[in-house]
């Protein structure tokens, strides 16, 4: 028995069966886009712990960051006493999210608890109690973020009771609209439709925050016409609605921009940010409009390990790198590299559907062969298991669990990502024997 078949072993043994791996290798070792295992097998990373490693895995500049700050201290707590990496991420990130106004940055440990703490300050800044988002939403694990959240398996089935005074308000998937509408008929559509649920649902001036997603993650990476966008942000305006995007997945360069946002020309007055912010260290924050920050009292907004020094200057050492390799450029190189490979798979194969992409943030919906691009799940969980089994960490996403989605690390060299398209490309082949059969 080998190292990985021992840890294998333990973790069925010990780990709770409640844990998910796609891919069923050990890392030991990971280096920009690939891990390798105690064997020395190397795995193609195309997954990026879920959005992650915009910076890949072990960034020289971040290692270096982690480790100048590990000799100095751990974490005093900067509740108990401050440190220079929390206020120079804050004063940084400040600078860098959308919005010509005055700014300021709360740190916190998950992109889940960001979450609820920028609803805490939307509450606390407008005194009202509900909060709106969207069907096919996901913005995390924890009681309140569940409740937000719209997809059912496997969020949320089976540990209610959610929290209350929680709304899910329609988003456009023009994909999946009725083939009857053109793409602007169903996008007024559903703009519509959002405006008559503030009428038919909850009232506005109930309402403390409407948090979006600028594209959705969970739901299959899908990216709403800039009118909506632009619609939700003015209703929020209009109606004294503090305005929440939740930057988590899509921020740090993803999308070809350094944030989803700028895409539609939106500026939320709080953006919610995690995930590629530290490159693998826990850490998420809250950057918005000062008078909403500051809208609770000294005391009132924290945590324990909020704002640890190590993932402080991590967040910093990515920030600069995100800079100095142009990342944001390359993203979208990288997505377009992809979208060319899955067109010519989409002539090849009749179970692919639609290809989205915004900049590197790509997904490729698989369905059926029939007139509705019914979604298939068996299909995608065929080619997903093939890639997973042999040398590349390929994640699925979608409402209907259907589709692929790519996280491709930014700083993917041309051979990994090469690498990584051929046992891509191997994957779809084994499908199309089985499905033609």
């Amino acid at each position: 028995m080998n190292r990985t078949q021992e840890l294998q072993k333990k973790r069925e043994q010990f780990v709770s069966q409640s844990i998910s791996n796609g891919n069923k290798s050990i890392a030991a070792h990971a280096k920009g886009a690939t891990i390798t295992d105690p064997e020395g097998n190397e795995v193609i990373d195309f997954g990026g712990a879920i959005g992650v490693l915009n910076v890949g895995h072990s960034h020289s500049k971040v290692t270096e960051a982690v480790k100048n700050q590990v000799e100095k201290f751990l974490h005093p707590g900067f509740n108990c006493i401050m440190y220079e990496s929390y206020i120079e991420l804050a004063e940084k990130l400040c600078g860098l999210t959308p919005g010509d106004f005055d700014k300021k940055a709360a740190f916190f440990n998950s992109g889940a608890e960001g979450v609820e703490n920028a609803v805490k300050m939307a509450r606390k800044y407008t005194g009202r109690s509900a909060i709106v988002s969207f069907k096919g939403g996901f913005h995390g694990r924890t009681n309140l973020t569940m409740s937000m959240t719209s997809k059912v398996k496997p969020y949320k089935n089976g540990f209610g009771p959610f929290a209350s005074d929680i709304y899910h308000a329609p988003y456009p998937n023009v994909y999946r609209r009725h083939p009857s509408l053109t793409e602007q008929e169903y996008t007024e559509m559903i703009i519509e439709d959002f405006h008559k649920f503030f009428i038919e649902t909850v009232a506005p001036e109930n309402v403390a925050c409407v948090v979006i997603e600028p594209v959705q993650g969970e739901a299959g990476f899908l990216i709403p016409p800039k009118s909506f966008m632009n619609a939700v942000a003015k209703f929020c305006k209009e109606n004294g609605i503090v305005f929440i995007a939740d930057e988590i997945q899509t921020g740090f360069g993803r999308t070809g921009k350094l944030f989803a946002s700028e895409h539609f020309g939106i500026e939320p007055d709080l953006m919610v940010v995690s995930k590629s912010l530290s490159a693998g260290l826990p850490l998420s924050g809250v950057v918005g409009k000062s008078e909403i920050l500051d809208s609770a009292a000294t005391g009132e907004i924290g945590g324990t390990f909020a704002g640890n020094p190590v993932a402080c200057a991590a967040g910093l050492a990515v920030l600069d790198v995100i800079e100095e390799e142009d990342l944001c450029n390359k993203a979208e190189k990288i997505g377009q590299s992809l979208e060319d490979v899955l067109k010519t798979y989409q002539e090849h194969y009749s179970f692919i559907g639609e290809i989205r992409r915004l900049g590197a943030m790509v997904a490729v919906e698989i369905v059926k062969d029939d007139e509705k691009n019914t979604p298939d799940k068996e299909i995608k969980s065929k080619i997903t298991n093939y890639a997973n089994e042999n040398g590349l960490v390929l994640l699925s996403a979608g409402v209907f669990d259907n589709v692929i989605r790519f996280l491709i690390p930014l700083v993917i060299t041309n051979e990994e990502l090469e690498k990584g398209l051929e046992v891509l490309e191997k994957a779809f082949k084994n499908v199309e024997s089985v499905y033609s059969q």
